[in-house]
């Protein structure tokens, strides 16, 4: 094994865990978020020997990951399709904290794609507003005004979700 594989390979298992999780985030299923994290990692294999910093790994990582989930939702690729009617009865709720978080992953997955991004990039990723606006090659005030717009629908969908 090459030095260069050696280092690829380390790095993709100190921190595919890691993206996985963020891709879940954006898109709301797990088996979707395995699929982005591998086009992202083999994006990343192909370019390894011309990244000249591999201290920002994870920043540029996480900007390819974002960039392949809203290249795909833009070219119509992925489409959600149910299978089925749901159920109209609900079970009753409970105040446990798992069901919150159920509530909370199924709202942000109705959340437009591009404010979705931001919202994890900001207060999932935990990046600053510069650092978010690099990520999305967009200006500060863009991603302000699409967190903003973001947490607006979020809690819209959130309390739709406590009336019913």
């Amino acid at each position: 094994m090459s030095d260069r594989d050696a280092a690829f390979e380390a790095y993709f298992a100190a921190r595919s865990d890691a993206m996985r999780g963020t891709a879940y985030l954006l898109c709301g299923d797990w088996h979707r978020a395995e699929d982005l994290v591998q086009q992202t990692f083999t994006k990343i294999y192909l370019a390894w020997r011309r990244i000249q910093r591999h201290e920002a790994m994870d920043s540029y990582t996480r900007q390819t990951l974002v960039r392949t989930f809203l290249s795909e939702r833009r070219r119509g690729w992925f489409r959600h399709e149910s299978v089925g009617t749901p159920p109209t009865d609900r079970a009753a709720p409970s105040s446990g904290l798992a069901d919150e978080r159920v509530v909370l992953l199924e709202a942000l997955a109705k959340v437009p794609p591009r404010q979705r991004a931001v919202l994890v990039l900001r207060y999932w990723e935990d990046a600053s507003v510069e650092q978010t606006a690099a990520l999305l090659d967009c200006s500060a005030g863009n991603v302000k005004s699409q967190a903003a717009r973001g947490l607006e629908t979020l809690r819209g969908l959130l309390e739709e979700e406590r009336v019913r």
